[in-house]
C-alpha cells in the first residue's frame, strides 16, 4: 500500500508455469496487497503453480478467451475486491517487477492516472534480446499513432501498465477486442477521456520460454493497431462513432 491505496497485481497468464514462480518472487510485497492470476485455460499447470505459490485469487477460463478477454478478466476482478491501482505484469517473466515500486508510485501520488514501462526508452528492447524485426515494428507503428494521435510515447505495445481505478472506470475496456490489439484499443480510450500517460525505462528479457507473438499474428496485430489509430483520429474528428469510444 503506498498513501493508502490499495494495490493489485494482475498475471494474465497463458502457458508460464515454467516463468511464474520467478515473477511472482519478485513482486514487491512490501507495497502491493493482493495478486490475482488468470489462466486462460493453459495447456500447462499454469493455475496449480500459482495456488502452490499462494496466489489467493486464482482463476482458470475453462475456454481460451484470447489475451484481451484474459485481461478483461483481471481488471474486472481487481475492481471486486476494492483495487485502487492495478499493475499489469506478464507472468512470463519479460519484464522486471522490481518496477513496480516506481511505477505504482506515479499513480498514488497522483503524478499520472496510468503509468507504462517501456522498453525503448534506454534500448532496453534490443539489449534484452527482441528481434530486429519485431523492434522496427515496434518503431513503425509507433512512429504512426504519434502522428494520428498527437501523443509523444516511445511505444504503444508494452505488456507492463499501471492504472488508477478511475481510468478503469471511466474507460469502456470490455468492448475492446480479445485479441492482442486489447491493448492498443485501450490506449486510445484513454487518451480519448482525456488521461494521460507517465512512461518508465524498464529493461526486458527475451528467452524461449518468455511468450511471443509469430509473424503472422505480429502482422495482423499491426493491422489492427493501424485500425485502432485510424478510427481514433476519425472519432476526434467527429466524422464516426465507434463502439470502443462509447
Amino acid at each position: 500500500m503506498l498513501n493508502n491505496k490499495k494495490i493489485v497485481v494482475v498475471l494474465p497468464a497463458y502457458n508460464a508455469s515454467q516463468t511464474l514462480e520467478r515473477t511472482y518472487k519478485e513482486i514487491p510485497f512490501d507495497i502491493v496487497d493482493d495478486v490475482i492470476l488468470v489462466d486462460d485455460a493453459s495447456k500447462d499447470d499454469t493455475a496449480a503453480v500459482g495456488r502452490s505459490l499462494g496466489i489467493k485469487h486464482v482463476i482458470k477460463h475453462e475456454k481460451n478467451k484470447g489475451y484481451g478477454g484474459n485481461q478483461k478478466t483481471c481488471y474486472d476482478t481487481a475492481k471486486s475486491i476494492g483495487a485502487d491501482i492495478v499493475v499489469m505484469l506478464h507472468p512470463d517473466y519479460q519484464y522486471t517487477p522490481k518496477l513496480i515500486h516506481a511505477m505504482a508510485s506515479i499513480i498514488a501520488y497522483d503524478v499520472y492516472p496510468v503509468a507504462f514501462g517501456s522498453r525503448i526508452l534506454g534500448m532496453g528492447a534490443l539489449k534484452g534480446g527482441m528481434p530486429m524485426y519485431k523492434y522496427i515494428f515496434n518503431r513503425c507503428l509507433t512512429l504512426f499513432q504519434n502522428i494520428l494521435m498527437r501523443q509523444k510515447l516511445s511505444e504503444y505495445h508494452t505488456g507492463y501498465r499501471a492504472f488508477s481505478k478511475e481510468v478503469l472506470n471511466k474507460v469502456n475496456y470490455a468492448a475492446c477486442s480479445d485479441d492482442f490489439v486489447f491493448d492498443n484499443q485501450m490506449i486510445a480510450q484513454i487518451f480519448f477521456a482525456g488521461f494521460e500517460i507517465a512512461e518508465v525505462t524498464c529493461p526486458t528479457k527475451y528467452f524461449p520460454e518468455a511468450s511471443s507473438i509469430n509473424f503472422k499474428r505480429s502482422s495482423i496485430y499491426g493491422l489492427g493497431v493501424l485500425h485502432t489509430s485510424v478510427i481514433y483520429r476519425l472519432q476526434k474528428w467527429g466524422l464516426g462513432s465507434f463502439n470502443i469510444f462509447k
